[in-house]
């Protein structure tokens, strides 16, 4: 009896001892409750169109806050029935529940944890992973502490916003993006329960590392709930079937990398790395249907190019070892470095003939090309192919489904291009297109792509010939000048064409590009009133040069310079500044920074209307009967206006025009210039990027009859400045000897 006294005692004393040291040593040394009390969790940088579609995401950690309120009950359900049933009865420790986890261990039940919401919430936010006494004691006293100074609403919104849950996701509305593509308040039972089984193990049991594995544990969070009753033997049936498909990567609801890395520098350059953890989010001026159109349309056309210039064989080649395991490894290893490029996949050849080829892909699935899939790469498969472009076991090559789930070879584009739209009256960007790929090449060609423009210049020497005296209607004699009596001129440009027409009108010079009638208009007019008159349009003086090949478009423009320049034209003769972000805010929603979106008014006037009128109608005349023609013809509208153009051998093809209030330009060339084949010009190479494109832009957009403005008549057959009416400016030029170049009578 007297040694159970003794051993009661000792109890005691330890009992008492570990008390003693909980909260004389360890208590003291605790932290602050802030970081729960006063919960700031890191939310990445979120960037969405103007319709509310997210195009961009940046931070370490994918993380969506949402508040108790808004977290789906099915959710709820699924992570209390299986993390901690009892919560909202128990103190923050769960001795019932720990009874019961021990009993059921012990009979070879479900494993069920001991630690409750809370005591997680204490380990993740303030302890180490450590299993230590101390660990341990620490933990319990965070516990009591977090249920003394939160609800339980509180705690468990903590919980499920803050835990880690695989792939950088962390909280449960970050995992629903990051595994299935949509909103948390979407799930379905059977994801919910995928994801509420997570947080046993993020890192081996997360649908994308093992999903088997996240099958399994989905399947025991099911019946944690079916034997709790929070769903029926039939809900559990059709959760238990459901097929799940894991995208395992943020998908975004509009394809725009280009615009959201220049908005990430922007906030960046501001809010330095408090941008990435302070929820912020910037609204830009982007449309979804015109910013899917154009990313559409460039990669559609570039690929069209591509295919028009024939294969150039696999990316690379390896040999494949004869042990399957190697094997595998050693296709992982070289689909690491060629990763895909939307739906272009790389795949590794595994048989090959001419009938058929089999290749695996990074998914390790097999796919099998055959019939039509083979013909692109068809020179490939002959037995007398060059090693460079046979394809063989071993072979790195690229495919792609149709519509039809049938696969085909391709390849990736070794040539570029961009597209950039505006809105001409105020200067929004509604759609920006950098490259073909930005994961590939992250040049920015719309922004940074200083090229040449080409004959898409020709418009601005026209409008500045218009205060010279010239009219659409003033004759020209398109005629070689190597073939004229012209002594000044020791240069000898030529038509794309080959061909002269002698006697044409400046309209139809215009409409059809003609190269020696444009520089003998600069020649007229000269280089440097020309070069002055530019500067209207924004253009940089120094970009251009001082001679008669400027009017071919020997200087230098941006895309998104070359679209500003002829919003001036579609906006009746105002400058615009393109603008791209016009609010940002913080994780609350509260406005960080407001940029209004303002329209044009008279401050902004850099040419006359006139002027900006009568340039504007002979852009039309490019889009009824000159180079642009097909863009009329596939749009089924009459009043676009724009200019090709092509540059000398075809290094550059643009197109830049407009219809109703949207400027674009399209723009494709290689990154290191070279030709892009002698018979490809601006038409077939940049106007169908932008047909495709403008088609969602101008879709339910009115088609627009502009009103002549004061001072311009049309009394002798086209549009002049009413000064120049009953034979007053140029009339001709270079029919027999130029007359000099007048200037407008007094007013």
């Amino acid at each position: 009896m007297k040694w159970l006294l003794g051993l009661g005692a000792l109890a005691g004393t330890a009992v008492l001892g570990v008390a003693g040291y909980t909260f004389l040593v360890l208590a003291p040394g605790l932290p602050d409750l802030d970081a729960v009390t006063d919960y700031r969790p890191k939310i990445p940088l979120r960037i969405y169109t103007a319709d509310n579609a997210l195009i961009g995401e940046f931070g370490e950690e994918h993380r969506e806050f949402v508040a108790i309120k808004d977290m789906p009950k099915v959710m709820k359900d699924a992570l209390l029935s299986t993390e901690d049933a009892r919560f909202y009865e128990h103190n923050g420790v769960d001795y019932i529940g720990a009874g019961r986890a021990i009993l059921a261990d012990l009979r070879g039940g479900f494993h069920q944890g001991a630690s409750t919401i809370t005591m997680q919430v204490a380990r993740n936010f303030f302890l180490s992973q450590e299993k230590t006494v101390n660990r341990k004691l620490k933990e319990l006293l965070l516990t009591s502490r977090i249920e003394s100074a939160l609800t339980k609403d509180q705690i468990l919104e903590l919980y499920m916003n803050q835990i880690y849950l695989g792939q950088r996701s962390h909280g449960f509305a970050g995992a629903a993006r990051t595994y299935f593509n949509k909103p948390l308040k979407d799930v379905t039972l059977a994801e919910a329960a995928m994801l509420a089984g997570i947080p046993k193990n993020p890192v081996r049991h997360n649908p994308v590392a093992n999903f088997q594995k996240a099958k399994q544990r989905q399947e025991v969070v099911l019946k944690l709930m079916l034997t709790r009753g929070v769903i029926t033997e039939n809900q559990y049936d059709q959760a238990v079937h459901e097929k799940i498909t894991v995208t395992g990567k943020q998908i975004f609801d509009s394809r725009a990398d280009y615009v959201a890395e220049m908005v990430r520098q922007k906030v960046v350059e501001e809010y330095k790395e408090q941008a990435y953890t302070s929820g912020i989010r910037v609204y830009t001026t982007l449309l979804k249907a015109d910013q899917d159109a154009a990313y559409e349309a460039v990669r559609k056309n570039v690929m069209a190019y591509d295919q028009r210039h024939g294969y150039r064989g696999p990316e690379a080649f390896i040999q494949l070892p004869s042990d399957s395991e190697e094997r595998d490894d050693a296709i992982d290893d070289v689909l690491k470095k060629h990763p895909s490029s939307d739906t272009l996949l790389a795949a590794v050849v595994t048989e090959a003939s001419p009938r058929k080829v089999l290749a695996e892909l990074a998914s390790g699935e097999t796919v099998s090309i055959d019939g039509d899939g083979l013909r692109f790469a068809s020179a490939g498969l002959q037995a007398k192919a060059a090693s460079a472009l046979k394809i063989v076991p071993g072979a790195v090559i690229r495919v792609i489904k149709d519509n039809k789930n049938r696969w085909s070879i391709t390849q990736l584009p070794e040539v570029e291009g961009a597209y950039v739209a505006l809105n001409a009256d105020d200067g929004t960007v509604r759609a920006l297109v950098g490259g073909f790929d930005f994961n590939r090449k992250k040049f920015n060609h719309v922004t940074s792509g200083w090229r040449q423009p080409g004959s898409s210049m020709k418009p601005f020497i026209y409008s500045a010939a218009l205060e010279k005296g010239f009219s659409p209607a003033t004759q020209i004699n398109d005629v070689q000048l190597s073939q004229t009596t012209d002594e000044v001129l020791k240069w000898d440009p030529r038509n794309d064409d080959g061909k002269y027409e002698g006697p044409v009108s400046m309209r139809y010079a215009l409409a059809h590009s003609k190269n020696v009638v444009s520089v003998r208009i600069l020649q007229a007019i000269g280089v440097q009133h020309a070069l002055d008159w530019l500067q209207h349009f924004g253009f940089s003086k120094d970009k251009h040069p001082a001679n008669l090949t400027l009017t071919l478009g020997t200087g230098s423009v941006t895309p998104m310079q070359l679209a500003g320049a002829y919003a001036v034209f579609a906006n009746g003769g105002y400058q615009v500044s393109p603008q791209l972000i016009t609010r940002i805010t913080d994780a609350k929603g509260q406005v960080l920074k407001s940029v209004p979106v303002t329209k044009v008014d008279e401050s902004a006037r850099v040419i006359d209307a006139r002027n900006a009128f009568i340039t504007d109608s002979m852009l039309r005349e490019v889009t009824r009967s000159g180079t642009g023609a097909s863009a009329s013809t596939r749009l089924g509208r009459s009043d676009l206006a724009g200019k090709t153009g092509t540059t000398s051998d075809a290094v550059d093809g643009w197109f830049a025009g407009y219809a109703a209030n949207v400027v674009a330009v399209a723009w494709m060339g290689y990154d290191d210039p070279k030709s892009l084949g002698g018979r490809e010009f601006g038409a077939t190479l940049a106007l169908p990027i932008w047909i495709d494109s403008m088609r969602a832009a101008l879709a339910g957009k009115p088609q627009i009859v502009r009103a002549a403005p004061e001072g311009v008549s049309n009394a002798e057959g086209d549009w002049m400045y009413q000064e120049w009416l009953n034979g007053g400016g140029v009339r001709q030029l270079g029919l027999e000897e130029a007359p000099a170049v007048v200037t407008p009578p007094a007013q």
